[in-house]
Order: C-alpha cells, then sequence, then structure tokens
C-alpha cells in the first residue's frame, strides 16, 4: 500500500460506521488489548476511554460488532508475556498493544496474528517492523517519540537548572528505547558540561535505593525517559525528586499532574483516538500493509 492510498484509507473513516452496522449480521470482530499498567491505574483508565470514544465514533459497539480482551499487566514481565501468549490463543482479529515492552511478547508469541502499536519509540531498532516506510511482517503503528527528544530533556534541565552538572537518568535497560534515549543524552552531555549517571527502573525498592546513593549536591538533577516501568513507579519517582530537592524533566505530561516539576513530550492519548483507532480497524478489514506514521 502506498502513502497515497493510506492516507485515503484514514481519510474514509468517516464511512465506517455505515460498514460497521452492516457487518453486524456477520461475524463479531475481537480486539485484543495489552496494557502494562494496573487496571485501576487513571492514566490507563484515561487510554482505555479515549480508545472506546474512538470505537463509538467508527461505528463499533461492544457487544453488538465487537468484542474486547483487555490484559492489564502492571508493569509485571512474566504477566506481560504470559497475558500476550492468551490473546494470541484467542486468535483475534487485531491486537493493540501499548509500549515496547508489550509489543516484544505479543510479537513473539505469534508473526501471523495483526498487531498495531502505540507508544513505541523505535520500532525498527526494536526489531517491530522493518522500517517505518515499509513495516513488512504483521505489526504496524504509531511512533511515540524519536531520540533526538532526549536531548532536549537535558536542554530543558540545564534552562531551569542552570547550575546543575551531575544528572540521573531514569530508564528501563531491558528495551531497546531505554538504551537508545540515555545514548542521546550521554551524547549531549559534554556541551552542557553535566555527568550523567544511569538508575535502572526494575521496581520500587531499586529506584529508592539508586536516586539515594545518587545525590550528594545541590548539583544534581533527574531525567525521567520513557518506560512502562517509569509510568507504573511515577508517584514514587515524583515523591523521591521533591524529597531530594531534584530539579527533574519528565517525558510525559502525567508526572507533572502528579506533582512533578517539568515534563516536555508527545500527547500520549492522541495515539488512541479516532484518526489513529482507524489503523486498527484497518488491520481488522485487511491484511497487515498499513505503514507505521508518527504521531
Amino acid at each position: 500500500m502506498n502513502r497515497r492510498d493510506f492516507i485515503t484509507l484514514l481519510g474514509g473513516a468517516a464511512t465506517w460506521p455505515l460498514a460497521a452496522r452492516a457487518q453486524q449480521s456477520q461475524s463479531m470482530r475481537r480486539i485484543g488489548v495489552l496494557t502494562n499498567l494496573a487496571a485501576d491505574d487513571p492514566e490507563g483508565q484515561v487510554r482505555n476511554t479515549a480508545f472506546a470514544q474512538a470505537l463509538a465514533q467508527l461505528g463499533w459497539t461492544v457487544g453488538q460488532n465487537l468484542r474486547i480482551e483487555h490484559r492489564w499487566a502492571a508493569a509485571d514481565a512474566e504477566r506481560i508475556g504470559r497475558y500476550a501468549r492468551e490473546l494470541v490463543a484467542l486468535t483475534p482479529d487485531v491486537i493493540l498493544a501499548a509500549g515496547a515492552a508489550g509489543v516484544a511478547p505479543v510479537l513473539q508469541a505469534s508473526r501471523t496474528v495483526p498487531v498495531v502499536f502505540v507508544l513505541v519509540p523505535d520500532p525498527v531498532g526494536a526489531g517491530f517492523v522493518d522500517s517505518l516506510a515499509r513495516p513488512g511482517g504483521n505489526a504496524t503503528g504509531f511512533v511515540q517519540f524519536e531520540y533526538g527528544i532526549s536531548g532536549k530533556w537535558l536542554e530543558l534541565l540545564k534552562e531551569i537548572a542552570p547550575g546543575v552538572a551531575r544528572v540521573a537518568v531514569l530508564r528501563d535497560p531491558a528495551t531497546t528505547a531505554g538504551q537508545g534515549q540515555i545514548g542521546a543524552i550521554q551524547a549531549m552531555a559534554p556541551s552542557f558540561s553535566v555527568e550523567v549517571t544511569p538508575v535502572n527502573v526494575r521496581e520500587s525498592g531499586e529506584i529508592e535505593r539508586a536516586i539515594a546513593a545518587f545525590v550528594r549536591t545541590s548539583r544534581d538533577g533527574l531525567i525521567v525517559t520513557g518506560s512502562a516501568l517509569t509510568v507504573f513507579h511515577r508517584d514514587l519517582i515524583v515523591t523521591l525528586a521533591a524529597r531530594y530537592k531534584l530539579p527533574t524533566v519528565y517525558f510525559q505530561r502525567i508526572f507533572v499532574t502528579s506533582g512533578g516539576l517539568i515534563s516536555y513530550g508527545a500527547h500520549v492519548v492522541d495515539q488512541y483516538r479516532p484518526r489513529a483507532m482507524s489503523t486498527v480497524f484497518s488491520r481488522v478489514r485487511s491484511p497487515p500493509t498499513c505503514r507505521c506514521r508518527r504521531r
């Protein structure tokens, strides 16, 4: 499918409610949704609400022409792998997976079930798609941001706290995105005369110990990079930043609404809105040949 055809497909989404109603007499469609947050996480509920609204606007009604299988992994690697296999075993028409931590186990479980991903910084580097122009395989989706934005976080930190000389960077070392983001920050560090210290994000105790061990002087700062783990532990991270008086830049606005200082990044919920979700339903209707798109 070329770029013009793909844009035409998205532009035709307004006519899909009629087609959706016509399908009600046919087999019900099934979508699997894999999220690496807890079921009661307010952020997860906001995304889920946006997704439900997108479904309604596109003419899909749960219980009539659509069934959704939700799985909430709560930042547990074993659980997300198990849920990925469960969803694949249900043979859904398409799986919507959030974040690199969610997409990887789904693609390990199946290279045939269509997959649409959201909130993935580097789908090519992670091996989810062959390229942004021609993803190939059974996956397509939306890029959350490019690694260059990581350098912007360091620039912002120096603007709000010019005296900062040492910066701890919270990252998920298990993902390609975690490595790529800190790599971009380290590349920029010499131009801002700062020393960068990686801090791994796995569980709350490790985060507390690592930040406590890092803090030495009033010239310390913190950058929180993008991952499902940092979002899951956001309340703890914001609390620790306040406790140790660390000027902190976050990759997502939700940290600021939780009490953090400043953020710079994409509007996450937009990837769950109608235009994005039209990609999900193009997967339901046709083979997985759509292009990846940056949001």
